[in-house]
């Protein structure tokens, strides 16, 4: 079942028009997965039919409204976005060795790692062909965005270079691996609905720091939540020794930052990097030592340590360093949509941007 991103629904016209977009791309998503070969079919089907928010294919047809939201294109495209983000998580979970995946088993763990690579790489292969029947432009901005997503898988799974920001690290495998596809969706729908180019230029903009704080969301939840709130078994970052962003802030050198004032600094909005300031109040608490020590390990398989960490960093002021961190890029995000026109799809917007600090809370 689709838990759709919530969109103003005060506007009852743009509400059914997002709601109608969305069914279409189920409907192409849908006959996308169908192949001659049946478990290919089934293992396609099976991350499409768990559901999932639907935020990038939401943003296409949202964007569209910008232009002309009716243009034949933007279902396909948004479709094909979808498509494209699903075949990543097929991939990422091989890479992360995960067990579950929007509340169900993943497909690496039901079938194996080969008919998971192997769907992920149908999938992308499904997503190249809807693109080239909507032209050139599109299929060189998909390639564009895919160099980016893999240069940012390949840089997460190397580290930091001796002597790198781990912060400064992090945000660029966040930019490339989530961001440029969330980019591209915006820009897709904008740009086929034939909005005016400053206003696309703006959207994609909005788009990509939107892209950065859902990810960064994601964290604070992977920590926070008490359930499968993020599709995942809570603290699996910290089982799989990812430096998440709440991590980092808690293994930096001097503890949390609060953010400094003054103009972008190395990438992060307003306020600059999360380093950049002075400490934060009562950044030295009870179990610090004990925490780094936990999470300086390469992952957390007992599940008695697990859950000791996970209490620690849920109480630890990195976990405020890091929602600091997620109010100042959907700030950024909407700061650009700020200036596009004032329409009801603004608003929804402005609501998309509300939505990803949120679900932190």
């Amino acid at each position: 079942m689709i838990n759709a991103v919530p969109v103003d629904f005060s506007d009852p016209a743009l509400a059914a028009d997002i709601a109608d977009g969305l069914v279409g791309v189920e409907k192409v998503l849908a006959e996308a997965a169908v192949t001659e070969e049946a478990l290919l079919t089934e293992a396609s089907r099976h991350l499409i039919d768990a559901g999932g928010k639907r935020f990038r294919a939401t943003l296409v047809l949202l964007a569209a409204h910008f232009g002309d939201s009716r243009d034949e294109r933007i279902v396909p495209a948004a479709a094909a976005i979808e498509l494209t983000h699903l075949a990543t998580l097929f991939h990422d979970d091989v890479m992360d060795e995960a067990a579950i995946r929007r509340g169900l088993e993943s497909a690496n763990s039901r079938w194996d790692n080969t008919i998971a690579i192997l769907t992920g790489d149908f999938l992308f292969a499904r997503a190249s062909s809807i693109l080239a029947e909507l032209g050139t432009e599109a299929i060189r901005i998909q390639a564009e965005t895919f160099t980016r997503l893999v240069s940012g898988q390949v840089a997460e799974t190397l580290g930091p270079r001796p002597g790198q920001d781990p912060l400064l690290h992090y945000l660029r495998v966040v930019e490339d691996k989530t961001a440029s596809l969330i980019a591209t969706a915006g820009r897709f729908g904008s740009m086929f609905a034939g909005a005016p180019a400053d206003v696309v230029a703006r959207i994609t903009a909005a788009s990509h720091a939107l892209g950065v704080a859902f990810q960064l969301s994601d964290d604070i939840l992977d920590v926070a939540s008490e359930s499968a709130q993020s599709g995942k078994a809570p603290g699996t970052d910290l089982r799989e020794g990812v430096r998440s962003l709440p991590v980092l802030h808690a293994l930096a050198p001097s503890g949390p930052r609060a953010p400094a004032t003054g103009p972008y600094a190395a990438g992060w909005p307003e306020g600059g990097s999360s380093q950049a300031g002075v400490p934060v109040a009562g950044a030295a608490v009870a179990g610090d030592a004990r925490l780094r020590e936990l999470l300086s390990r390469d992952g957390l398989t007992d599940d008695a340590e697990h859950a000791e960490a996970l209490a620690l960093l849920r109480a630890h002021p990195a976990m405020d360093a890091a929602r600091a961190d997620l109010r100042r890029w959907s700030d950024a995000a909407r700061g650009e949509v700020s200036g596009l026109p004032d329409i009801p799809a603004r608003r929804a917007f402005e609501i998309m941007c509300d939505f990803v600090v949120e679900r932190t809370s």
